[in-house]
């Protein structure tokens, strides 16, 4: 994040990136877990239907296997309960798809049914944050099976197919907890002392802190959200908890913080040893009653979360069926690789839907490059079909961290050997055929995010702005007074913060749109400077300062 600046009164127009759009990033510090997740949930099924003769219905198992991609970020608890939903959703866009396909073979209806399931997907996908990889997969799945010609009696088979290898992902995806249980927390902690150490290193001053205030706000977050997901509150959880405080004292007085210790925490917590014990803040009490406030004042409902996600869907539904249409118009037979590649673009906002659209077209290019040179080798046996495509799964995985133009060139090829485990195909077609759905469907999907505009950008971003210096308020009143009730004031100060990571969340993604009224930058600022003014006080009051070095001086809360 960059620091926001005053703007004019009147509507802009942001221009589209080109330069680092292909920059390679550091990878995930677990891109392993998901590689080798798919790589156990995807071979023995399609191992088994090879030695049975019948890789014909490895499309089936796929859809189930696949599963295995998500979650990893999740603690067992959750992940559980999160890999499921991911089973029966995939379960549940294939069989609208299969049913469709046997009913029907107008192109035209197919294609508009897929349109329609990748609006769903990408709607529930990001409304429950599933995800990565979000709803691609879910729609590469549903598109591709409503091309598969098929009767109404072969459908529970195929689900079955789908269902029984989902539950073989589930078990990969959980398998992990009984070696390391608490992993998911442990490495979530560990991002947040790792981003409070970088912005205590800075001692909040200087053109570095602004950007590390807010890495260090939305990983402190993330790192709640996974400890408020994490089951029962056992000891190690605890002491986790009183970590995650740590980071929040170096975010609110970065000063006063010595970012050392919080680099050895976050060491420890990375390797197999017990969880470090930090000393208990003299406001321990106050935080252990505001953990137990935030459990049980529950979450928003799913129809709350959706609403805002109303443009984003409908830019799918449309992008996809125009493209799809495209294709069909240019004569290509599997029209529903332009609908998968629409379908792939829409992000958060115009600025980084264009971003991904060159990253999908680059991917996609150098990636069917790739498949021609492996085609000759694919050929030889279908042992080795199967044996390159669960290659070119772990490679996706390891690689898409960086850039997704860099997982794309794993992608695109494992996505047309998939297609020739029925039978063996001209190899010529196949290229030529996804490079021109490629082509169209990054142009007209990036055509239609330009068409259906997101008006709501600014309104969300107004809300937001409200929500923060009302919850800003609200904490300064409990500071004011002299004697708070226990727990009242520690959750104030996680609403605030949690607050403000939603106004810098939503205040950049109204940034990335394209054309639209000038935003309330300067005020935004101002919010955040006061929110996090009030933090520090926050954390002074309640005695959370590590070594009770203070700045010697009253924190002024008012804004």
């Amino acid at each position: 994040m960059s620091s926001a600046t005053p703007t004019s009164a009147t509507a802009r127009v942001r221009r589209l990136p080109l330069a680092g759009v292909l920059r390679l990033g550091r990878p995930s510090d677990i891109w392993f877990k998901p590689a080798l997740s798919v790589v156990a949930a995807v071979a023995p099924p399609n191992l088994i239907l090879l030695a049975l003769g019948r890789l014909d219905l490895a499309m089936y198992t796929m859809a189930g296997s696949l599963c295995a991609l998500y979650a990893h970020n999740r603690p067992y608890a959750a992940r559980a309960r999160v890999l499921a939903r991911v089973v029966l959703g995939m379960t549940g866009g294939l069989a609208v798809a299969l049913v469709t396909a046997a009913l029907t073979t107008n192109a035209v209806v197919l294609v508009s049914v897929g349109a329609l399931l990748a609006a769903v997907q990408k709607a529930l996908c990001d409304a429950t944050r599933v995800g990565p990889p979000g709803n691609v997969v879910l729609s590469f799945i549903s598109s591709a099976s409503l091309f598969v010609p098929g009767t109404l009696g072969q459908v529970p088979g195929h689900l079955a197919l789908a269902l029984a290898a989902g539950a073989w992902a589930w078990l990969v995806g959980m398998a992990p907890g009984l070696l390391r249980p608490h992993g998911p927390e442990r490495r979530a902690t560990a991002r947040a002392l790792d981003a409070a150490a970088a912005y205590a290193a800075t001692g909040g001053t200087g053109t570095a802190h602004v950007k590390a205030r807010a890495a260090t706000a939305a990983a402190v977050h993330a790192a709640w959200q996974s400890l408020l997901a994490a089951g029962a509150r056992s000891e190690t959880r605890r002491a986790l908890e009183r970590l995650v405080v740590r980071a929040e004292v170096a975010l609110a007085a970065p000063g006063d913080t010595d970012p050392e210790p919080l680099r050895d925490w976050a060491r420890s917590l990375r390797g197999r040893g017990p969880v470090p014990r930090a000393d208990d803040p003299a406001g321990a009490v106050d935080e252990i009653l505001g953990v137990d406030a935030e459990l049980a004042s529950g979450t928003q409902s799913l129809w709350t979360r959706l609403g805002p996600l109303t443009p984003l869907a409908v830019r799918t539904a449309v992008g996809c069926a125009l493209a799809g249409y495209a294709s069909l118009a240019l004569g290509v037979g599997r029209p529903y690789w332009a609908l998968v590649t629409a379908a792939s673009l829409y992000q958060a906002n115009l600025t980084l839907t264009w971003c991904r659209g060159v990253q999908r077209v680059v991917g996609n290019l150098v990636g069917v490059l790739v498949f021609a040179a492996l085609v000759p080798l694919a050929h030889l046996h279908q042992a080795v079909l199967v044996l390159c495509c669960v290659a070119l799964n772990f490679g996706a995985e390891a690689l898409i961290g960086r850039n997704y133009w860099l997982g794309s060139i794993c992608v695109t090829p494992m996505a047309l050997l998939i297609t020739e485990f029925a039978r063996f195909q001209d190899s010529g077609e196949l290229i030529t055929e996804r490079v021109l759905d490629t082509v169209v469907g990054a142009l007209v999907g990036f055509v239609a995010a330009v068409a259906v505009t997101d008006r709501r950008s600014g309104d969300r971003l107004q809300q937001a702005l409200t929500a923060a210096e009302r919850a800003r308020e609200h904490t300064a009143r409990l500071l004011a007074e002299p004697h708070s009730v226990p727990g009242a004031l520690e959750s104030a100060r996680r609403a605030l913060a949690g607050a403000l990571v939603d106004l810098r969340a939503t205040a950049d993604a109204a940034a990335g749109e394209w054309r639209q009224r000038a935003l309330p930058q300067e005020r935004v600022v101002f919010a955040e400077q006061a929110g996090h003014r009030t933090l520090a006080a926050t954390v002074r009051r309640q005695g959370l300062l590590l070594d009770g070095r203070t700045s010697g001086r009253a924190e002024d809360v008012r804004p």
